[in-house]
């Protein structure tokens, strides 16, 4: 009798560095967050999600035709969030446009706004053109704001992505938005609640634990 294992497979990309990726979580990552719980430093984690009113489908299992409800149209709400490490606190900035330079600056200033007791501050951020460029980044020099970028191909390492992904499944999967007031309305609510009906939900999402890969060969 042979035994197997039952184990689940994860696509990754194929131009994901692992060894560079494990060396940023070891000698970058973890040193950051050890100094933000130990109060010396202010440590957020900073995205943006572009929510498009569109059919956002569930999983179902059907042997005959089934017609649903669909949202027309292709309206964009963009929610630019930075999320503090350690007390999960999420601070935005939102348009129907566009983010881009300016409103990672916009945020940069309400972030330094916030952080008003002289600690340090450092953002974890991801390598999109809009947030690595000259322009942010002599911003936060001019507000002393350290901004550290992840290695490409890294949203696990990013915490704020697990929160966007958790917005998405609780008000925006297999739901039926008539008017975009409603579809923004659905998102803010829901963003409103992570320190309230979802804060526990969010305690077991948001640990500072990240995921890391190994190379397998198939």
């Amino acid at each position: 009798q042979i035994g197997c294992t039952r184990r689940k497979v994860q696509q990754i990309p194929d131009k994901l560095d692992i060894e560079k990726q494990a060396t940023f979580k070891q000698d970058t990552l973890e040193p950051l967050i050890d100094r933000a719980q130990r109060q010396e430093i202010h440590l957020v984690f900073l995205d943006a999600a572009h929510f498009v009113l569109r059919p956002f489908l569930g999983f179902l299992l059907c042997f005959a035709p089934l017609f649903i409800k669909a949202s027309a149209g292709r309206k964009r709400y963009n929610v630019l969030g930075a999320l503090d490490a350690v007390t999960k606190e999420l601070t935005l900035f939102t348009n129907f446009t566009y983010i881009n330079s300016l409103s990672i600056c916009a945020l940069l200033d309400k972030l330094k706004a916030h952080y008003a007791d002289g600690r340090p501050i450092h953002i974890i951020l991801d390598n999109a053109r809009y947030q690595k460029n000259k322009f942010v980044q002599a911003h936060a020099d001019h507000l002393g704001i350290t901004l550290v970028y992840l290695p490409a191909y890294s949203p696990n390492l990013n915490l704020i992505e697990r929160l966007w992904k958790f917005v998405k499944k609780k008000c925006l999967y297999s739901e039926y938005y008539e008017t975009f007031t409603d579809f923004k309305q659905a998102i803010m609510d829901c963003i409103a609640e992570a320190d309230g009906a979802y804060k526990q939900e969010l305690a077991s999402l948001l640990t500072l634990r990240f995921q890391t890969f190994e190379n397998v060969t198939l």
